[in-house]
């Protein structure tokens, strides 16, 4: 069977302030997030260049790198971005490619741990939006990548660049912080969400033969009656900070580019938290568009073209 096309699956972010709130809206939709809690989140997208998710911009910056490393190795396949919650969504990208004569895709979920909310919720919604798109194409759906060697040496690459930064005396002994987003811990018990993240992190920090590292958790958004996946990176701060530390570096593994949830849980909010706390934060860039990441997308569309022949 054929590949006509890659879809690359985001989870997508306002272009404009006015789209803020409808947006959160979507995101909203079926959970139970308090009212006030995505008040305060419309307030960070507030308060970003613009009043605007970079989001989109980077997703769409991967997607024409990867359509360019795919090119360089005579793979010439358009790739095409669908968004859950915004634009351009699913369904949307899904009739451009149907009215482009694609008949199948690969899509490649951009979340590298997986659990319900991060692979599952994304498959049921390429499936909703393909029974509601005249002649979709067929969508398989890439493996995931949290273990791949590419993706490693990618976030150990950011990770290096920001414990550069450290005065070199005391690089040694700073704690590396990988963060993710917390979800429920009932969630995170029927899925491999935090094997995933582990993992990944325990392989950049052998990458980069560093000793001193830990996982914390950022961007909670459900009720406070629930338990969610902890320790919170702003209480991961406290206690380093407690122990006598001088500097941090953290390392978002958890997110595929810089969206709002870090440029403003982390750059914002941990950062203030970092300085109470006697530290001085570092903080890694995500993969964005790190040419081992973009590589590591090149190998899942052509893993899957030689699987199909």
């Amino acid at each position: 069977m054929t590949t006509d096309a890659v879809l690359l699956i985001a989870f997508g972010g306002p272009t404009r302030p006015d789209e803020i709130r409808p947006f959160l809206n979507n995101v909203a939709r079926g959970r139970r997030i308090p009212p006030e809690r995505l008040e305060d989140v419309a307030h960070h997208y507030e308060q970003m260049p613009g009043g605007r998710s970079p989001l989109n911009d980077l997703t769409f910056m991967q997607a024409r790198s990867l359509a360019a490393m795919l090119a360089g190795v005579n793979v010439k396949l358009p790739v095409y971005v669908g968004m859950r919650n915004w634009k351009p969504y699913l369904e949307e990208a899904l009739g451009t490619m149907a009215d482009r004569g694609v008949g199948s895709a690969l899509g490649i979920i951009l979340s590298a741990l997986r659990t319900e909310a991060s692979w599952e919720r994304y498959m049921n919604d390429v499936a909703e939006a393909r029974a509601r798109t005249p002649r979709a194409p067929t969508v398989a759906f890439a493996p995931p990548f949290f273990d791949h060697p590419l993706f490693v040496e990618a976030v150990a690459d950011r990770a290096r660049a920001a414990l550069a930064r450290v005065p070199a005396p005391e690089r040694a002994s700073t704690s590396l912080v990988f963060t993710a987003h917390s979800v429920p811990t009932a969630m995170a018990d029927g899925s491999p969400y935090v094997a995933d993240f582990s993992a990944a992190s325990a392989a950049v920090a052998r990458r980069l033969d560093h000793g001193p590292w830990r996982l914390a958790y950022q961007s909670r958004s459900g009720s406070p009656r629930d338990p969610w996946l902890e320790p919170d990176i702003n209480d991961a701060l406290k206690e380093i900070g407690s122990q006598g530390a001088r500097h941090v570096v953290i390392v978002p593994i958890g997110f595929v580019c810089d969206h709002v949830e870090v440029l403003y849980d982390l750059d914002v909010e941990a950062a203030t938290t970092a300085r109470a706390a006697g530290l001085t934060l570092y903080r890694a860039t995500a993969v964005n568009d790190h040419p081992r990441f973009i590589a590591v997308l090149a190998d899942l569309v052509q893993r899957h073209l030689d699987g199909s022949r």
